[in-house]
Parts: C-alpha cells; structure tokens; sequence
C-alpha cells in the first residue's frame, strides 16, 4: 500500500512580497503527476494547505484544481487543518466530500472517524488530527490541559480508543515535534519551547506524517517523518531539499518512504560578491532568473545598486550590505555625542557605513554642504 505524504503548501503565500502562485501550480502538477505515475492508494496533505485564515481566490482556485485532478485520477486526498488554516473555512462541507474521495478532518468528531482506504494489500486507515493548541482541546475534553504535550496525548488517546486492531494505521498531525529543527519562514506555535510534542507520543501507528516544519526530517527509524514544504519560503530554506514522500507500508505494517524531488520554476537563493562581480556573473548564470537575495561586500557608497542588479537579475528580491549594519559591540552614542555639530554628526555615520574616515576632499566637500544648509535655514 502506497500514499504520498506532502505537508505546508501555503498556498497565496509571497516571498518578499512576490506573489507564488504560478510556483506553486507548477509544483503541484508535479505531485499529482508523482501519484499517478506511483499509483498511489492516497494523498496526504499534514496541514497549512493555506497561507493565512482567509485565502486569496487564486489560491482557492488553485486547491480546487489539485482536487479535481485527483478525482480524475480516483485516488482519493487525506487533508488535515494546520496553523495557518482556518479549519471551519477549510472543512467546509466535509462530509458530502467524502463520498468524492476528499476527506478533510477538520473537526475532534471527524477525527475519531478515521478515513479508510481499501488497498490490494489491505485496509489503510488515516487518523488525523486537526491543528490544536491546548485551549481548544481544553474545551473539548473538558479537562485541565495546559501545553500542547497534554493536548496530543488526550487526543492520540482518543484515537487509540476507537482504532480498529485490523488494518494498518497511518496518524496525520500538524505539530512541532521535539529535536525537530526549525527555519524563519514558520510561525512559532508557542514561546519557549513549550508547543514540543514527544516523539514517544506516537507509538501504535505504522507511519506518522508530520506538517508545519519546512525541512524534511525523520524520526524513531524513519517512522515518523516531515515531509516539509514544496517550495523554499524564506532563504533561510535555501539549502532544503524540497519534495514530496512515497511512502510504502507492508502488510506486517512496516513503513519505508522514498523522497521525490520537485523542481521549482525559479530556485531561491543567495549571491555574495562586490556589485560589478556579480554583474558579471550573470552574464553566465544560467539560472539568473532565480529568486534572489545579493549580499554586497563592497566598502564604498552605490547609487542604485539594486537597480543595477535587477537590469541583470529580474527576480531579485532582497538585498544586504552587511557593512552598513553597526557592530553590535560597538557603545551607544552618549547624550554629549548626539549634541555635537551636524558635520561631526556626519562624519561619525559616514565612518561607521564605510568603515573609515573621509577623505581631506570628501570633508571639504561636506562642509560646504552643511554650510549652505546652515545659512538658507538662518
């Protein structure tokens, strides 16, 4: 029995205000194109299908697309709510959609009723558990639950409660597992580390596919797994290796899963160098049309350096120049510094941007600046 295990699409989301949804329809084909091609008995999505609680309509469009694909192909979808979903807008009319292959667990009463999916080798069943923090399940247990270690326990308990012992069990949850590692494009679930849930929480399914951490990662032998993202959104995630997972499971129930690649429209990335290096770069680049983050180690002032830089690199997104950062080292400017002359003034800034002083010109030139300024104010 095979089913594809992705998670955290975001699907609307932008980098650095650039919008991705031509990047994401062009992964997406790619998945579904894997599940065909595999064959596979079912797709799982471990949450954040959406950026953000509210989707823009292309991003729905987009959803509905992948959904229709599927249909098509007859394998049926497995979908669970994330952190950045919102799961009534999500599970909007779950139950009807059942009976057309897509089943969304959306609430803790369609969790308790797992998703079951006949195989050649037998019955698959698909337990998810809709993204909870530990108020929500607080609420619903009606019990004093504190962090999200309590909440995943109750809850895993109650699965565990109504699993049928036949079969092979698949549990679906959108959660930051403890020892996982993290990049700056996912929202914090908590502070201090106090969202961590217990690997040891997981025992009694054969296969556990993990959403909300953007890297793929493994756990416990393989048997619990991050799929991680399809697509890199943030540069901190420049050096992932974005794909989807086959997940093959025997009828002993042993889990083995294989990642497939995607290929991304445009690759994020970052370039370092002094301005006209990296002008001339591009002219043998063969991918300058990637998303781009330039870090300039030039020591001088540059008029226009990102409009230079796009003339050459359409998709340039962000750009540093680390020497314009002050040394964290360095003391803060006392109340008598900032009470100096407006041309000493200048001077301290133009040396801590430069890293030195100016030049006999640069100051002549300076202070006739300030002169003029100083006498059209007087």
């Amino acid at each position: 029995m095979k089913f594809i295990h992705t998670s955290d699409w975001h699907l609307g989301r932008s980098l650095c205000n650039h919008p991705l949804l031509d990047d994401q329809a062009h992964v997406l084909r790619q998945i579904a194109d894997y599940a065909q091609q595999h064959q596979a008995d079912a797709l799982v999505i471990a949450g954040d299908v959406y950026d953000r609680a509210v989707p823009p309509a292309g991003a729905v469009r987009l959803l509905n697309d992948f959904l229709n694909r599927m249909h098509e192909l007859n394998i049926p979808v497995v979908i669970i709510p994330g952190n950045h979903d919102s799961a009534d807008r999500l599970g909007f009319a779950a139950i009807p959609l059942n009976t057309s292959g897509v089943h969304i667990i959306a609430d803790y009463e369609q969790m308790l009723q797992p998703v079951i999916v006949k195989t050649q080798a037998g019955l698959l069943y698909f337990h998810g558990i809709p993204y909870t923090d530990p108020i929500q399940a607080r609420v619903f247990a009606q019990e004093p639950i504190d962090s999200y270690e309590q909440a995943h326990r109750y809850l895993i308990e109650r699965i565990a409660r109504n699993k049928p012992a036949q079969g092979v069990h698949v549990l679906i949850s959108h959660c930051f597992l403890a020892g996982s590692q993290e990049s700056e494009s996912e929202r914090p679930l908590a502070v201090g580390g106090a969202d961590q849930v217990p690997a040891a929480l997981f025992e009694g399914f054969s296969y556990v596919a993990l959403g909300h951490l953007h890297g793929p990662q493994a756990f416990r032998q393989g048997r619990i797994r991050y799929s991680g993202s399809p697509l890199k959104y943030s540069f901190s995630e420049e050096k992932h290796k974005k794909g989807v997972l086959l997940v093959d499971i025997d009828q002993d129930g042993v889990a083995a899963a294989t990642a497939l690649p995607l290929y991304p429209l445009h690759d994020v990335r970052t370039i370092e160098g002094k301005l006209d290096e990296l002008v001339r770069a591009a002219q043998t680049d063969a991918h300058c049309d990637d998303y781009l983050l330039a870090r300039l180690t030039d020591d001088h002032a540059i008029l226009d350096p990102m409009g230079k830089l796009r003339a050459v690199y359409p998709n340039l997104l962000q750009m540093e120049k680390p020497q314009l950062y002050q040394d964290d080292t360095a003391p803060l400017m006392s109340a008598a510094r900032l009470r100096r002359d407006e041309f000493s003034l200048f001077s301290d800034f133009f040396e801590q941007v430069s890293g030195q002083p100016m030049t006999q010109a640069q100051r002549a030139a300076m202070q006739d600046v300030v002169d003029n300024v100083l006498k059209r104010e007087a």
